[in-house]
């Protein structure tokens, strides 16, 4: 376990050493990631989606001198860690409370002979393929590389290597911001009933 001045110090280091630090931090305090499990009920995706968003900003605070030092660096990052499960949560009870249309669409296919329930599968799965296109069209080019990669079967790491990300867990982090930023676009296509 390292000195928590010790990676104060190698986070303001230049940038080639940097990126041994920014692992120390990720790895000396990644048991939070239980802590947001089992203190704020998350799901362990959402935990691990918490913490590395904590680790970031912890990381550029102490890069652009606004760690000031007054608590320890566990105190500071759980701080962080707490408000970003918080907002999780937040925004999972918002997504529960959303109206589902599949239900209703469902029931009705089922009530359609199967020659038309056929034909209106095939124009349903369509017209969502060509709208999560879209949507990836406008997530923007680094997203949309790992999500292809990803697609195509390549492991996080293997991402990491081909993209010059740091580490897998950085590949995943990023994987699932891009994915809740295609599903949030989806969302939106759905309840506006339009292209957003």
């Amino acid at each position: 376990m390292q000195s928590e001045q010790h990676i104060i110090d190698g986070l303001r280091s230049g940038f080639r050493q940097r990126a041994s630090y920014e692992k120390l931090l990720y790895a000396q305090f990644d048991y939070f990631i239980r802590e947001g499990c089992r203190k704020y009920a998350l799901s362990r995706d959402d935990s691990f989606s918490a913490y590395s968003d904590a680790v970031l900003s912890a990381i550029l605070n102490i890069i652009n001198d606004r760690f000031d030092g007054r608590s320890s660096l566990k105190t500071y990052l759980f701080r962080i860690f707490s408000n970003k499960c918080i907002d999780q949560v937040r925004k999972n009870s918002i997504n529960r409370q959303l109206p589902h249309q599949t239900a209703p669409v469902a029931e009705l296919l089922s009530q359609l002979p199967d020659k038309a329930r056929s034909v209106i599968d095939q124009l349903i799965h369509r017209d969502t393929k060509q709208a999560v296109l879209e949507c990836l069209e406008q997530i923007g080019q680094r997203c949309k590389e790992v999500l292809l990669f990803f697609e195509e079967g390549y492991t996080d790491s293997e991402i990491a290597e081909k993209l010059a990300y740091n580490s897998a867990a950085v590949v995943k982090t990023t994987r699932l911001r891009c994915l809740e930023k295609i599903r949030d676009r989806m969302q939106n296509r759905l309840s506006h009933g339009r292209n957003v």
